[in-house]
């Protein structure tokens, strides 16, 4: 089997260290011993954008903000399914993340970071999402889920004020996209006490139907675009 080697390290702004790893054509963020995310287990974060895009469907000039660049699946998927005239905000809290895209994870994003509807948020998603700007979908996928927090600050998106946030920043009938490793029965609930329309969806890791179940929730604020 082949060696793990150790391209780049980082670290996470009020968290650890983040270090990216390279075996044959296999990449892997890892913190620790925790896989953050691998390129061999891209399918939920591709879905991520394609459920969010079909709730999008045809809306013109649709704004989306994407929380968290990581290896570049979920805004790929993105650019690939919503409209040539959206913009699509990407907020990525570590510099290094960025630089990596450019540097051995091109071989995966290709160049995404290049097309014209792409902007870079370099921050953090809270700030992006309070910009003042409204967003047609938030898509995050920064932690392992509302329970599995990569960084303490990171709670304040997943609680009541967070979400409250989140609804403010959607425009009607636009919604809040969540990845996460795991179902929460008590996030569910704190999505509907914030007057969202709520969806859950189970997908797989991988593209062939296989491996872990992953969750996405889908709250939708009520109303019509304008």
């Amino acid at each position: 089997m082949l060696p793990w080697i150790k391209l780049g390290e980082a670290v996470m702004p009020g968290g650890g260290a983040m270090t990216l790893m390279q075996r044959g054509t296999e990449f892997s963020i890892m913190s620790g011993v925790i896989t953050l995310m691998n390129s061999r287990l891209s399918n939920s974060e591709v879905q991520l954008a394609n459920l969010s895009a079909a709730r999008i469907g045809t809306r013109p000039k649709a704004r989306i903000l994407i929380g968290g660049l990581g290896m570049g699946f979920t805004l790929r998927a993105a650019l690939a399914c919503f409209a040539t005239d959206s913009e699509i905000v990407v907020a990525e809290l570590v510099p290094e993340v960025v630089t990596w895209a450019r540097g051995p994870l091109a071989v995966l994003h290709g160049t995404s970071l290049d097309d014209p509807r792409v902007r870079i948020h370099q921050g953090d998603v809270a700030t992006a999402i309070s910009g003042g700007q409204p967003f047609d979908a938030i898509l995050l996928d920064v932690d392992n889920g509302p329970d599995g927090l990569f960084r303490p600050a990171n709670d304040r998106l997943y609680n009541a004020a967070g979400l409250a946030a989140a609804r403010a920043a959607l425009t009607p009938g636009g919604h809040l996209a969540v990845w996460s490793s795991a179902p929460d029965a008590r996030f569910t609930k704190r999505l509907k006490q914030a007057n969202l329309q709520v969806e859950e969806v189970t997908v797989r890791a991988r593209s062939n139907g296989k491996g872990e179940r992953h969750t996405i929730w889908i709250g939708t604020r009520p109303g019509k675009p304008a």
